[in-house]
């Protein structure tokens, strides 16, 4: 049993749901970005979705791709982000996913990446754009090294697909909230609802919720109805808007706090 069944078995039992937050690695640095990790752990951040900035990061809306394009000029680059997931590993054990597109890793090297990224502390994987038809390719190697490969499902996604692609899927299964790219529309409970219920029917998989959760009110709004929530671009603009500040890291605690109460209300 990894780290992310782990944490989410234990918040099963403490009828809790996952706080869920990701960072685009290298914005405004790796540097800093140990440290917003470290802070957001301590403000209740339960497991976290690291960012690989890519030059066309096609399902992400202008906040992250933004991001990406400052990680990018800040010279960011896959194995420098887990070199910084190493160092963290020293110090802390929160589940960490490797959130991003192909591209990178396919130019890394399949191989290479997954005894990389098991050394790193690694302990899932979500790359948006590989179906998983054409994810063995990957997982070949991911999977002997004990990677959890974390699929989407999407609003327009059939039943029988759902069945296919949760029958080859760990960790968790990502549901997008919206039909659109992150942070450029809100969720609607009663569909989250309906659809996150029926992905439960055909899986036993924990089923997290994100795209378009932007504050602690739709947080607690959307946290009961699936195993935990994902909160991207509103955290990205955070850190983008005070990446200068010398309290940055206290403002993100902050953030992180504010949705954690707001979900255990529930």
């Amino acid at each position: 049993m990894g780290r992310i069944e782990d944490k989410l078995q234990y918040l099963k039992a403490k009828n809790e749901k996952a706080l869920i937050f990701y960072l685009t690695a290298g914005d405004p640095g790796l540097d800093v970005m140990e440290a917003l990790i470290y802070g957001l752990e301590r403000a209740g951040a339960d497991i976290l979705e690291v960012g690989v900035p890519f030059s066309d990061p096609t399902a992400d809306g202008p906040v992250i791709q933004a991001a990406s394009q400052r990680a990018l000029k800040n010279k960011t680059t896959l194995s420098g982000i887990l070199h910084l997931i190493e160092k963290v590993r020293r110090k802390s054990d929160i589940p960490i996913v490797l959130f991003g597109y192909y591209n990178p890793v396919f130019i890394y090297g399949c191989r290479k990446f997954a005894k990389r990224a098991e050394e790193a502390g690694v302990d899932g994987l979500l790359i948006v754009d590989l179906p998983f038809e054409e994810s063995p390719e990957l997982r070949r190697y991911t999977d002997a090294c004990g990677i959890d490969f974390i699929s989407l499902i999407a609003p327009t996604t059939n039943n029988d697909r759902i069945k296919a692609i949760a029958a080859q899927s760990g960790g968790f299964l990502y549901y997008i909230s919206i039909t659109g790219v992150t942070g450029t529309a809100k969720p609607k409970p009663a569909d989250v609802k309906k659809e996150v219920h029926r992905i439960k029917r055909i899986t036993s998989l924990p089923v997290v919720v994100g795209f378009g959760i932007t504050t602690p009110k739709e947080a607690s709004a959307i946290a009961p109805l699936a195993d935990g929530i994902v909160v991207g671009s509103a955290l990205v603009k955070l850190i983008e808007e005070n990446s200068r500040r010398a309290d940055l890291i206290k403002k993100a605690e902050k953030f992180a706090a504010d949705f954690k109460k707001a979900i255990k209300q529930n």
